[in-house]
């Protein structure tokens, strides 16, 4: 079995006649037989692509192929440069965290939403911790509380297993 094409049929591999031709200036030709198609774009010594398949009957333009698929290639590049990716990073801390640690933590938290990404804030439990989880949550309020003006609680803190975690996005 021959492999499967992608993209549009050229030439010899338009079937269906008749067909709706558009020559290389973008004019309407009209509705003429593939073969007389074929011939015009062998002429101009460019190739006949089927543009619109599923128009009835199928729109052909006489245009150079290589020169159209290259331009669709730009096109689908500048559209994936053009995309917003968002990462989500992610700040542990524990219960009984320190002052400076807890700063320190909250100028990244304030430098990844600053740069769009979301925040995943994960508060680890070990060994007693577990019994005080209020202690947990009330530094997470904490966080939320002081980022309110450059971020949103996205996911509130729900526990899984032994920590407790939040998501935060930009505003």
């Amino acid at each position: 079995m021959p492999p499967v094409r992608e993209g549009p049929r050229v030439n010899d591999e338009i079937s269906i006649s008749p067909i709706r031709l558009v020559d290389q200036d973008g004019e309407m030709i009209g509705v003429v037989p593939t073969q007389e198609g074929l011939e015009r774009a062998f002429d101009a010594g460019l190739d006949l692509v089927e543009v619109s398949p599923s128009a009835d009957p199928p729109v052909c333009k006489i245009l150079d192929y290589g020169k159209f698929k290259y331009d669709a290639q730009k096109r689908a590049n500048e559209a994936r440069k053009k995309q917003k990716t968002f990462d989500v990073k992610e700040i542990k801390m524990r219960p009984g965290i320190d002052a400076h640690d807890y700063d320190f933590k909250m100028r990244n938290i304030v430098k990844f939403l600053g740069e769009g990404d979301k925040v995943k804030v994960t508060m680890r439990f070990r060994g007693r911790e577990m019994a005080h989880q209020e202690i947990g949550m009330k530094v997470l309020m904490r966080v939320r509380d002081q980022l309110e003006e450059i971020g949103k609680v996205e996911q509130l803190p729900k526990l899984e297993g032994r920590q407790m975690t939040m998501v935060m996005a930009p505003r």
